[in-house]
């Protein structure tokens, strides 16, 4: 079960690569959609943070410590830092999922989810379903802003 998470997950955080390369203007990553609050730049940022440390810290021991604020209140992080966070992500998933035990997938995840304990199972079907929810509105936005510099 665990390869089917890992499969979609390493995906969708290629799309996210392939996502925030795709912004003609690399300045408009960081600006809102009218009547929004966070912008492209800010989702990615949650993202890459959610997953190391739901994943990568919780399930694969990496040590990272998460900074939720600066996820949404970092402004003009470079595409370049961003690339480089993500591969960072990519690169502690996939060593968590390759090290996970079939069998934890039954086991409580190690952190509460909507606070309640749950199975890990459960913990990475909510983190696949965040991850293609921000996932879409990042595609949204850049979509927006790409049709506003043709």
């Amino acid at each position: 079960m665990q390869l089917h998470f890992q499969t979609i997950i390493l995906r969708d955080l290629q799309k996210l690569k392939d996502e925030i390369n795709s912004y003609t203007n690399e300045a408009t990553m960081w600006q809102p959609l009218p009547g929004t609050t966070n912008t492209g730049g800010n989702l990615a940022l949650h993202l890459i943070g959610n997953l190391r440390h739901f994943i990568g810290a919780e399930l694969g021991n990496s040590g990272y410590i998460r900074e939720r604020e600066a996820e949404f209140n970092s402004r003009n992080v470079p595409l370049a830092t961003l690339n480089a966070l993500l591969e960072t992500c990519i690169s502690e998933v996939t060593h968590a999922f390759y090290q996970l035990d079939p069998e934890r997938m039954s086991a409580p995840f190690p952190k509460e989810i909507g606070g309640q304990t749950r199975e890990t199972a459960f913990a990475l079907l909510h983190l696949t379903g965040h991850l293609c929810y921000h996932l879409g509105q990042i595609n949204y936005h850049r979509r927006y802003f790409n049709s506003q510099n043709s």
